[in-house]
């Protein structure tokens, strides 16, 4: 049971921390964008970034199939280069994942940035400061508890995330079977042990990082 019960969980830490650092480059990316831009349009972009907070994860994953499997013209292109499909693949996990978790991330983030005076930032732009060194010196140390936070909730999510994941990556066992659908598959199999384990081990980690956040906020 013990040799059975590492491989998802490993599997899971690993596409969750790949996802998480996408998932941050992105957030923070369209957050700081986003945060005080005003432009005809704006509320269907950010009504596109959040969609995958409330679509049903099937439906993402179906998306996620319609868009890049193999019969869609950017599926073909990555077959051509990476010499395979994406889809029942690490990488597809790790798509799936990213895709789900980042409105978390992108919520977070741009409440940040939107709490930042803007009397600081044309202070710096004053003294000198070029929009590089305004971002990674001034707005980000400001926004950087929230963005911590959003990073938190994001990783969590991706850790937990399960229609996406069996519909676009599947569940292949060492390759892309994640803690959520080897739960999936022990109940149905009717090893009630093993998933019990898998379960206990996820509500501790989303319970700890949940409390990381309450702390961080705080």
């Amino acid at each position: 049971m013990e040799t059975n019960f590492w491989p998802p969980v490993i599997q899971s830490i690993e596409v969750a921390c790949v996802s998480g650092i996408w998932v941050w480059i992105f957030g923070v990316f369209f957050g700081k964008v986003m945060a005080h831009k005003k432009f005809k349009g704006k509320v269907l972009v950010e009504t596109m970034f959040l969609l995958p907070l409330v679509l049903p994860p099937t439906v993402v994953g179906f998306l996620l199939i319609i868009i890049f499997g193999r019969n869609s013209p950017i599926g073909q292109l990555i077959e051509w280069v990476c010499k395979q499909p994406v889809m029942f693949t690490w990488w597809a996990a790790v798509m799936a994942s990213t895709v789900v978790a980042f409105p978390l991330m992108y919520q977070s983030s741009k409440a940040g940035f939107e709490e930042i005076d803007q009397d600081i930032e044309n202070a710096a732009r004053v003294d000198g400061a070029s929009e590089f060194q305004l971002f990674f010196l001034v707005s980000l140390p400001l926004a950087l508890r929230a963005i911590i936070s959003g990073a938190i909730l994001s990783f969590a999510r991706a850790l937990g995330e399960f229609g996406a994941t069996i519909m676009f990556a599947g569940n292949i066992p060492g390759k892309t079977q994640t803690i959520p659908t080897a739960i999936y598959v022990a109940i149905d199999s009717g090893n009630m042990g093993l998933a019990w384990l898998w379960v206990t081990s996820i509500i501790i980690i989303s319970f700890f990082m949940l409390i990381a956040v309450h702390f961080i906020q705080k």
